[in-house]
């Protein structure tokens, strides 16, 4: 009997303990939150909230929650772990240098959320409304990152400014559906021609800055070796998922988009509980059995298709009959040429009997068929758009009135000739075609990407010239612009004109080097120019 009620005792004390400890599961829940919507992993080893550090079991609360999956949990490694070096090191820095690394955080944050869409919703069509609404959070925070570079040209931190910009494009290897791992190391290639030149500048005048590039460097390095171990052929999707949109919309409202594996609740109660799976959208019918099989027969069913077979002279009514012309057993003279002249024009009818039903392989869209946008000239704060402009404008060349505030970005041209009278902030070309450009000065650069026969006449002062994938380029520099500084990468054909003695002499040609030799003298890898005799 006394050890019935000692038995009895020790239960209720054990009651008693388990409703404490679930009272007690709200604040044992890890307060600690990184900024900018980024949560701190928990340390490995430590008890879960809501458990025992005895041992005991967890409250329910912590046996409903989900944990994430592991591509989750290495994306929070890599954004704990070299995402925030990168940031501390930009604060160190501080000015534009931390306000755009702070939009960097934001931008992992974004594609985050992405990565946790993929986990719980069906792959939609890529060129689909649906993809490009998954995809506009992560677009809009790289769009920040980039409008930081733009709007601060003038800055003496510009080169920062723009390593961080063209890296941050390495965030769209999730588009990438066969080797999203290359996209990564493109991206690092683009950043390092910044990068580089941080590194040259201050390379014996503050070593912060040289770390704080290789420390944005590491980034590359890490996301590559992470896309490597969870998406080699691309980006995966829940192929029993729920609707992408539906899926956007609950990582954007729940919990688990900005907070660590462990749950918490916004009201300080457990979380709630998983929804209820779904039956509204059931699996789609299984496809239509082939043509020339009869669909009231089973198409597992192999005695069909040997019915089929039995028809006799039916079976070949469909096959067309070759014209005695074109039968080279019958013509001599065609086995002697190396092919059969073409059958004359058949109908549509004919056509689809023939192949089968299959179309043929399409080839690539002509230009002509291609559908062009209207040439855009607008002006926007401190902006100049010129896009898609084909051939000069009816009143003739396209005239560009700028001031030294103004920016250029022009984009999509094709054998355009473009004029800008004063003296403006900076120009930037991307993506034209034999496009001309006449500038009377500038305050920063001239930024040419992917921009074939390209040409330009500096009338008055340029400081820099930085060409990118730019396939034969004529540039003709004034008197007083031979101090201008001329970058090329990945560049062939590019000549430089020089005036001559007088006005009345002709422009001297100097092609740039397109040919380099590297040695290594002493430990040092030596560049030198690769120089033809004869």
């Amino acid at each position: 009997m006394a050890s019935m009620n000692n038995l009895t005792t020790l239960i209720k004390r054990l009651e008693a303990a388990t409703s404490r400890l679930e009272d007690m599961v709200p604040t044992m829940s890890d307060p600690s939150a990184a900024s900018n919507g980024i949560a701190s992993l928990p340390e490995a080893g430590l008890t879960a909230p809501g458990a025992d550090a005895r041992g005991g079991a967890a409250s329910p609360s912590q046996q409903t929650a989900a944990p994430l999956p592991p591509a989750i949990d290495d994306f929070d490694a890599l954004i704990n772990g070299d995402v925030k070096t990168f940031v501390n090191m930009s604060e160190e820095i501080g000015g534009l240098v931390a306000e755009q690394s702070a939009a960097v955080l934001r931008a992992f944050a974004a594609e985050r959320k992405f990565l946790i869409v993929t986990t719980k919703a069906k792959k939609p069509d890529i060129q689909s409304p649906v993809y490009m609404e998954v995809l506009k959070d992560l677009q809009a925070t790289m769009g920040v990152v980039n409008d930081i570079r733009e709007a601060n040209r003038a800055s003496p931190l510009f080169k920062h400014l723009s390593t961080v910009s063209e890296g941050i494009n390495v965030l769209i290897w999730v588009a990438n559906e066969s080797k999203p791992a290359d996209t990564v190391t493109e991206m690092l290639s683009s950043a390092q021609f910044w990068g580089n030149r941080v590194i040259q500048e201050y390379r014996e005048k503050d070593q912060t800055h040289v770390q704080w590039v290789q420390t944005f460097y590491r980034i590359f390095k890490s996301l590559a070796a992470y896309v490597r171990q969870h998406y080699m052929t691309g980006l995966t999707w829940n192929p029993n998922g729920i609707d992408p949109l539906q899926a956007t919309e609950e990582v954007n409202a729940g919990p688990s988009s900005a907070r660590s594996p462990t749950p918490q609740s916004s009201t300080g109660g457990p979380p709630p509980p998983p929804p209820l799976p779904k039956f509204d959208n059931a699996p789609p019918p299984p496809p239509m059995p082939p043509n020339g099989v009869s669909t009231s027969k089973n198409p597992a069913d192999m005695g069909a298709v040997f019915d089929e077979i039995s028809r006799g002279e039916s079976v070949t009514s469909k096959l067309r009959k070759v014209d005695p012309s074109s039968q080279t057993h019958k013509n001599p003279s065609l086995r002697a040429g190396s092919a059969v002249p073409s059958a004359p024009a058949r109908s549509d009818s004919q056509n689809s009997l023939s192949s089968g039903g299959k179309s043929p392989l399409p080839g690539k869209k002509p230009e002509s068929m291609r559908t062009k946008k209207p040439p855009k000239k607008e002006f926007e704060s401190n902006k100049w758009l010129i896009e898609n402009y084909d051939g000069n404008p009816p009143e003739g060349m396209l005239e560009i009135k700028a001031s030294i505030s103004h920016s250029i970005l022009i984009s999509r041209c094709t054998k355009t000739t473009i004029r800008v009278v004063g003296k403006a902030n900076a120009i930037s070309l991307d993506n034209c075609t034999q496009v001309s450009l006449v500038i009377d000065s500038l305050v920063s650069s001239v930024d040419v990407i992917k921009s074939p026969k390209f040409e330009m006449q500096v009338l008055g002062t340029l400081p820099t010239i930085m060409l990118d994938q730019v396939d034969v380029a004529a540039l003709y520099l004034g008197r007083e612009s031979l101090g201008t500084e001329v970058f090329t990468s990945k560049c062939t054909g590019v000549n430089i004109n020089l005036p001559g003695q007088s006005e009345d002499d002709d422009y001297v040609e100097r092609a740039l080097p397109e040919q380099i030799k590297s040695v290594v003298r002493d430990g040092v890898v030596v560049s030198e120019i690769v120089e033809h005799a004869g």
